[in-house]
């Protein structure tokens, strides 16, 4: 008989809800049964991609025999992370404070109001590895509830002061912003750079695609070469391993290994919604046709694998397939062999396919040679080459769509919608790929009619045939705005400007907390034991960074002083952390360096279609150009942008206004006297 979870729309949760244990969803009937039968809780959170939560599903919460020991002690509640961030963040940090480390499965226990007093993660169905199994914990804290109740409301208090300590994040004063942070952050990030292999860290390996985007912008403006360096070794060195998927695009979450061969196989779609940007932008400041393959491999993947019709973009696909992590994905050379025929020598050769395999006696296919080596290694034209790797990809990814698939998560979260309605916006500009921005407009329309309540507020998940639901968090409204703001760049409608700027001022209103900063959760959230707030990037932006990148955006749209302050003060009270731990710290340094680059401020007046418009255009967008914001109306067009507020075209020609906080050069009505004003 299914449980409660039935009636839930996230597949995650579908996921158990035919386990014989009594599951509960997060709300006010587990929290009240808790209360008046006076039990403690067990909390699992976890997310549908996630290999290990399958794991103890099928070794614990499938178990006859462990579900009855958790339905008779506890009141049983499992939560998706994706779509309760809140909920997961606040009892992460409890398993980070008890354990040490944290991870999913979580699994905590709480006293009925929602205080953890035990922490963990995965838990074995046996004694492994030195971790206890999973019933004996169980009935150990059981006991423990009844017989020791004085030491768990010791650690109730603890763990109360622990939150309320863990809310003082900022520095009481904001400093001046240092124009050498940057320098110095470059610095820190070399001395702890993988020279052989790119990244930073030992295994397993995560892409830090923020960091990236910080060298990015620190190297189109400084020009050096350890930024460079550390960009071309890691992103050339990243997408040609295993972790990159060679066949289908799309990144896999992160390398188990130093050296980007053995990814976990889940596919996220906030990791690849921020790299797709990353190889954009690289591809935008070298010229380097391989970054600009991966781009597009990239958002071609997201398009055809994980697009709602409706224009929504699907959240996650499973590492898992058939019960085998990593099945859809690994190739027995045999395999390759009957597929590609005489040809698969040269493919072989240039994605180190072999008898004995690199995964468990199958190949993970990685790109172990350039095509110029393996070229010259069987001499052949390298355009010759090119083509038949091409076809050999091609080939077997027909082959590979008649496997079974992984399992895909498809709900539709909005923060992560807007990350990539950022990166289909922008590839639709800078590529001039129409099919693109169409994408980018679907996805915009889709966030504003299907994830918006009546009010104007943010809904966090919507699933197909359920609608949306959850109250919006502040990383919510900050990437949805930002994803809003590209896909104002690309079009020039205004309507795109005003919601972001309308969602920005709902977090203003609704997010901010006396010291300046943000919380996660707005003002009108259900009461939690505390009420989180994360500064640090993670995975993601943190929801702070974000705000501070957009404001400042706006602040150079409108020339509202507010939105500027409070992105600088935050800046300000965080900038000594950047230097110490920059990874950490990633989209703030981004829109640090947007702060300190002195921004232009970009209107153009004229007919979209016109030459000379167009020829403005390819101007203001050719290269990799961060810091700059563009705006454009029509002749005579009233525009509710402030940065086009009073202006004219000049002698019935396209015209140019370029500004920067608001302090205006002469206007251009020819495109090279534009570029000679950008590069001033």
């Amino acid at each position: 008989m299914a449980n409660r979870l039935a009636q839930e729309s996230s597949p995650y949760l579908l996921q158990h809800a035919n386990n014989p244990v009594d599951w509960y969803p997060w709300g006010e009937e587990a929290l009240r049964t808790a209360r008046q039968e006076n039990k403690p809780i067990f909390l699992s959170i976890g997310y549908a991609a996630c290999h290990w939560c399958h794991v103890m599903e099928h070794e614990s919460f499938e178990d006859p025999a462990t579900a009855e020991i958790m339905n008779r002690h506890f009141i049983n509640i499992k939560v998706d992370r994706e779509e309760r961030p809140d909920l997961d963040a606040i009892y992460m940090e409890a398993v980070v404070g008890m354990t040490g480390q944290g991870g999913w499965p979580m699994s905590a226990f709480l006293t009925p109001d929602g205080v953890p007093f035990y922490c963990g993660t995965y838990f074995p169905n046996a004694p492994r590895h030195s971790m206890p199994a999973f019933k004996h914990i169980l009935v150990s804290l059981a006991e423990a509830w009844v017989n020791q109740s004085d030491k768990i409301a010791q650690t109730k208090e603890g763990l109360l002061e622990f939150y309320a300590k863990g809310n003082r994040i900022l520095d009481d004063q904001a400093s001046p912003l240092d124009p050498n942070i940057p320098n110095d952050v470059v610095k820190q990030l070399d001395r702890g750079f993988d020279r052989a292999e790119g990244g930073w860290g030992r295994a397993p390996k995560f892409p830090q695609p923020m960091t990236l985007e910080f060298l990015l912008r620190y190297h189109a403006r400084a020009g050096d070469e350890t930024s460079r360096r550390m960009l071309d070794t890691t992103l050339t060195r990243m997408a040609s391993g295993g972790m990159y998927d060679q066949l289908g695009g799309g990144f896999h979450r992160y390398s188990t290994d130093a050296t980007w061969l053995v990814p976990h196989f889940e596919k996220m779609l906030y990791d690849n919604s921020q790299l797709a940007r990353v190889y954009l932008h690289a591809w935008q400041l070298t010229g380097n046709p391989f970054y600009r393959r991966v781009a597009v491999e990239t958002l071609d993947y997201v398009a055809r694998e994980m697009t709602h019709p409706a224009g929504g973009f699907y959240s996650t696909q499973d590492a898992d397939s058939e019960g085998e992590e990593g099945k859809f994905f690994v190739w027995p050379a045999d395999e390759v062999w009957d597929i590609l025929g005489p040809e698969a020598v040269l493919f072989c050769d240039a994605y180190g396919v072999t008898r004995q395999g690199n995964f468990e006696g199958r190949n993970i296919l990685h790109a172990v040679r350039s095509p110029e080596e393996v070229a010259a290694a069987h001499g052949l034209e390298l355009d010759r080459l090119q083509a038949i790797l091409a076809e050999g990809r091609r080939k077997l990814f027909a082959a590979r769509e008649k496997r079974v698939k992984p399992g895909r998560d498809d709900k539709v979260l909005t923060a992560w919608n807007g990350m990539m309605l950022a990166a289909f916006a922008e590839a639709a500009r800078a590529l001039k790929r129409d099919d693109y921005r169409q994408i980018a407009i679907r996805n915009a329309e889709f966030t504003q009619r299907e994830m918006r309540t009546p009010e104007g507020r943010l809904c966090r998940t919507w699933k197909d045939g359920r609608g949306a639901k959850l109250n919006g968090y502040l990383e919510d409204y900050t990437h949805l705005a930002e994803g809003l703001l590209e896909v104002y760049q690309a079009t020039f409608d205004a309507r795109w400007f005003l919601a972001a700027r309308e969602l920005m001022e709902a977090a203003l209103a609704h997010f901010t907390a006396d010291d300046g900063a943000f919380y996660d959760t707005s003002d009108d959230h259900e009461m939690l034991v505390t009420r989180p707030r994360d500064v640090q990037d993670n995975a993601m932006p943190s929801g702070n960074a974000m705000a501070a990148t957009v404001l400042l955006k706006l602040a150079a749209y409108t020339g509202e002083g507010r939105y500027a302050e409070t992105a600088e003060a935050l800046l300000g009270k965080l900038q000594d952390k950047f230097r110490q731990y920059p990874t950490a710290f990633g989209q703030w340094l981004v829109a640090f360096e947007f702060a300190v680059g002195s921004p232009k401020e970009i209107a153009l007046i004229g007919d979209p279609g016109a030459t000379g418009t167009q020829e403005m255009l390819d101007v203001v967008f050719e290269g990799f150009r961060p810091s700059q914001v563009v705006a454009l109306k029509q002749p005579g067009e009233s525009s509710p942008v402030p940065l086009l507020a009073g202006r004219e075209q000049i002698d019935g020609g396209a015209t140019a206004y370029v500004c920067r906080r608001f302090t205006c050069q002469m206007p251009v009505t020819e495109a090279p006297a534009l570029e000679a004003q950008l590069h001033v």
